[in-house]
């Protein structure tokens, strides 16, 4: 389907704001192949299992809908209309994220687990996309699965500052066994591509 002139546009989104059914799908058909492509672009595969595209593609043409109709919104152009449903793209998703984390802490799930996830990533630069954040947390979480109690303190005090000799001294364990264990670590978090500066 070819795409309208701006006065077209123009034409259907006016039609759509005072509340044409017909316009409104007009819309939905000329951008939802590509806000699909985006949305599950946005999700990524850390996302895609708990929540459908398709679903949030619609629940965005639905809010698009109610705030066209209060005059919530300045498009003036489809790439703008595109812009807008990436916004709100986002930010569903990410507020499904924080729904689901909450749900898991309700059903019993670790919390001092999401907490070291949590101290882990704050070391990392930000890129503002929830579909990378979302993937680092899930990476990080799969990771701290496979190391077991010592390990785990140990990164936590060396989250938390400590030195080498601290943390030998405060697990009771010799430098040089820490120093094994310290590489190690290192080793996991590189073969999963993560950072293993952090250590």
């Amino acid at each position: 389907m070819p795409e309208p002139s701006n006065a077209d546009f123009d034409l259907l989104l006016n039609a759509a704001r005072t509340g044409d059914e017909s316009a409104m799908q007009r819309l939905v058909q000329q951008y939802e192949p590509e806000l699909r492509i985006v949305a599950r672009h946005r999700l990524g595969p850390a996302l895609r299992p708990h929540l459908d595209t398709i679903d949030l593609v619609q629940s965005v043409h639905r809010s698009l809908l109610i705030g066209l109709r209060a005059a919530r919104f300045d498009i003036s152009s489809p790439e703008k209309l595109i812009a807008l449903a990436v916004t709100i793209v986002q930010r569903k998703a990410a507020k499904h994220w924080r729904h689901l984390k909450r749900q898991q802490r309700l059903s019993g799930h670790d919390e001092s687990h999401d907490d070291l996830v949590e101290k882990i990533l704050s070391l990392r630069a930000t890129t503002g996309d929830i579909a990378d954040e979302v993937e680092s947390r899930e990476l990080f979480s799969k990771w701290l699965e496979t190391v077991d109690s010592t390990e785990r303190r140990l990164l936590e005090l060396r989250l938390e500052g400590h030195s080498t000799v601290e943390v030998a001294r405060l697990l009771d364990l010799d430098p040089d066994v820490l120093r094994v264990k310290l590489s190690r670590l290192r080793k996991k978090l590189r073969q999963r591509g993560l950072l293993d500066d952090l250590l």
